[in-house]
């Protein structure tokens, strides 16, 4: 196993302990080097960790939201903004992907898993609201 897939290990378990990482471990994963790009591979990389894969969210040792037909989706701000500043238990990732990568999982929660809204957000959005 390479570091990086150590790291991406690492850093994948303490989004869903919603812990820090160690500086160190961190600064491999500065906005623009996280390594998925598109919004299904950070989606299914990071985010169904602890939305689930069918994005229905769960109940366990936390309460972590369904995405899978969530109205809160409609304004393409409100995604955004819990991304990149967290809310409650969801860390941010604000330090960690770029306006772009931002952008693209936003464009896919809000088209997958039941949900069909269109407008396409773009990176100057997510930069708008860094």
């Amino acid at each position: 196993m390479t570091m990086k897939n150590t790291m991406m290990k690492m850093f994948a378990a303490a989004a869903v302990l919603g812990l820090s990482l160690v500086p160190a471990a961190a600064q491999e994963f500065r906005a623009g080097n996280f390594p998925m790009q598109s919004g299904e591979a950070i989606y299914k990389g990071v985010c169904q960790g602890c939305h689930m894969p069918d994005a229905k969210g769960a109940v366990g040792a936390g309460r972590y939201p369904a995405l899978a037909g969530d109205s809160n989706l409609a304004v393409a701000g409100y995604p955004i903004g819990i991304i990149l500043h967290g809310q409650k238990a969801m860390p941010w990732f604000n330090e960690y992907f770029s306006d772009q990568q931002v952008a693209n999982v936003v464009n896919y929660v809000r088209t997958h898993f039941g949900n069909h809204y269109t407008d396409k957000v773009t990176a100057a959005d997510v930069k708008a609201l860094r």
